[in-house]
Order: structure tokens, then C-alpha cells, then sequence
């Protein structure tokens, strides 16, 4: 019933832009047909999930699906309004989501600071905001994209570490590696658009956007190891690398934490906390009771057991640790 009306009224402008009358009368026909697609379509899926935990933002995709469903079985010469709706309508409608989006984050970020014994990360927050208002599907994409620009052009401050915080970039060399990969790809987009440039001006453009937009989530993932510190909060222990991987662990369920710079063979239940793997060395082993969760990019999710990392201080963590552990001995 609640996609199945929509989709089926869709399925009817479609159809009948195909039919004799259409051709006979396109001009108010067309009329009709944007003004249902953009405003009656979306209107009745709202009605039909606002006595649902459906998240009311799902009617944004109902009204790009207008949109995008006139541009392609409208004629050209017959998409007067729906030019007037992507110039006026459509960008009011991007900006309210992103506001709303926002103002969700804002009283997350003040809720959160209220709950004592608990840091506020941004990346955290975001997502559990997300959750609530925008479909699962869209979530894990559009929170790493939100996050890359944010840590990456908008998070300046320097970020205090607190006495249960843990850096892990200043002696691992990711930072010097992750800056080394922005440069060779500026300068190899700069020569590939001069070569494919004088084969094909589109191709060459096409590729140095790609580049730019590979380099700046390159820079945002490597400013996010910054802000996101390893933390011992209460009875858990939030292990972050930046906005790549995470885990968050029951202290009752760690067994032990060994500092360890032995090599390790990874595989189904020994992971690195590094996205770079054996491209990174660790200098701290946890070892766990029950297998636990590591979560990716974009929401991917690996089990393990044991798990390696590399933290700047590994003696301090050590030792918070050790003592953390004690009253789950």
C-alpha cells in the first residue's frame, strides 16, 4: 500500500504520455502530469507513512523520482514547470533537508554533552541522526560524504586530548603515506588530463574530477584520524581510525591487552584496526572472549577476535587498561 500507490500513479503518468490524447493534447496534459508526478505523488506517500516510524524525509527520493521520471517521458518543449520547479522548488526542498538534518545533529551534539562520562564524537552523533530521519539504505553513503567535508574543511580546532584518550597517528607513518597519495594523485592528474585532453576534452575532465574528489576524501579521512581518538568511556572501550574503522567493546568481553609488535597473520578472527592492514604496524594486541564487530567504510562490517592496533602512548593504554579490566576479571 505505501509504495505500491505511488509507484502505480508513477506508473500511470508514464503510460499515459504514450497514448493518443497525449499526443493530441500535450501542452495540458503535460501540465498534469509534472504537477501529479511533483506534488500528488509525494503528497499521498506523506499521508500514508505519517502514522508510521517510516522517517518522513523518505518523501525527498518520491519527489527526485518525479522529477527524474518527467525529464525523461516528457518532450522537451512540454517541461516548462518542471524548470520552474528545479529552479525554485527543488533547491528549497535540498536546503530544508539539509537544515533539518542539521538542527537533528545540533540537539544531538547538546544531549550528548549533557550525559556525563561520555565524549561527544561528531561522526557518532551524525549517524545515530541519520538513523532517525533518513532510510537506512542512504544512511552509512551519505554520513561518510557529510563526514569527509567535515573533518576535512570545517574541523579546524585542534582537538585536546583528554587523560582516557589515545592518539594513533603521530609514529604509525599513515599520515605521511595518506599525504604522499594526495600528491602523486595531483600530480598525475595533472598530466593525465593534458594527455587525454587531446583525445577527448569530456575524458579528461571526467577523470580530473574524479581525482579531486578521490583527493579530497583522502584529506578528510586523514584530518578525521585526528578527531577521532581511541577512548575508555565507563564500561566500554570505542576504538576509532578516524571515519574508516571502528569498533566499540564490552570491557567483560576483552580477555586480555598485550603490548605485542610481533607479526600477526590476518584473517577471519585476527583483524588490524588500520584500513592499511600489513601496510601498518601495531604495537597492541586485544584479545577478546566472544567475537566482536569491525566496521568500515561505508558500513562494511567484519567479525574478529583478536585485534591489532598501533596507539602513540601504548603504555598509558596499557596500564588504564589493565586497571579498567580488573572488576571484569
Amino acid at each position: 500500500m505505501i509504495f505500491g500507490i505511488p509507484l502505480l500513479i508513477v506508473g500511470l503518468m508514464v503510460f499515459l504520455t504514450k497514448t493518443s490524447s497525449f499526443q493530441m493534447n500535450p501542452d495540458d496534459l503535460a501540465m498534469g502530469i509534472t504537477f501529479d508526478l511533483l506534488l500528488t505523488v509525494p503528497f499521498i506517500y506523506f499521508m500514508l507513512i505519517r502514522r508510521t516510524n517510516i522517517p518522513k524525509t523518505t518523501v525527498v527520493p518520491f519527489l527526485i523520482l518525479g522529477v527524474v521520471t518527467c525529464s525523461i517521458i516528457l518532450p522537451v518543449e512540454n517541461q516548462h514547470y518542471l524548470s520552474l520547479f528545479k529552479t525554485w522548488i527543488l533547491p528549497v526542498v535540498e536546503l530544508s533537508v539539509v537544515g533539518y538534518v542539521v538542527y537533528n545533529i545540533r540537539k544531538a551534539i547538546k544531549s550528548f554533552k549533557q550525559k556525563k562520562g561520555f565524549s561527544v564524537d561528531f561522526f557518532t552523533t551524525l549517524k545515530n541522526t541519520c538513523h532517525e530521519i533518513l532510510p537506512k539504505n542512504l544512511v552509512i553513503p551519505i554520513v561518510t560524504e557529510i563526514a569527509v567535508f567535515y573533518y576535512g574543511f570545517f574541523y579546524w580546532k585542534k582537538r585536546k586530548l583528554e587523560p582516557n584518550e589515545f592518539s594513533y597517528h603521530k609514529d604509525s607513518g599513515t599520515v605521511a603515506l595518506l599525504m604522499a597519495i594526495i600528491l602523486v594523485v595531483a600530480i598525475e592528474t595533472v598530466a593525465l588530463h593534458v594527455l587525454l585532453e587531446k583525445w577527448s576534452y569530456v575524458a579528461a575532465w571526467i577523470l580530473t574530477f574524479l581525482s579531486i574528489y578521490s583527493g579530497i576524501q583522502i584529506f578528510g579521512f586523514l584530518k578525521s584520524m585526528f578527531k577521532r581518538p581511541i577512548s575508555i568511556e565507563n564500561d566500554k572501550l570505542f576504538l576509532r581510525y578516524g571515519i574508516m574503522n571502528e569498533s566499540t567493546l564490552d570491557l567483560k568481553n576483552i580477555h586480555s591487552v598485550e603490548i605485542s609488535y610481533k607479526d600477526i597473520e590476518i584473517n577471519e578472527k585476527t583483524r588490524k584496526l588500520s584500513f592499511l592492514g600489513e601496510l601498518e604496524s601495531h604495537n597492541i594486541i586485544i584479545h577478546l572472549k566472544k567475537e566482536s564487530t569491525l566496521t568500515g567504510l561505508y558500513g562494511v562490517k567484519r567479525n574478529f577476535k583478536n585485534l591489532a592496533l598501533h596507539v602513540d602512548d601504548k603504555v598509558e593504554f596499557k596500564n588504564q587498561m589493565d586497571n579498567a579490566l580488573q572488576q571484569w576479571q
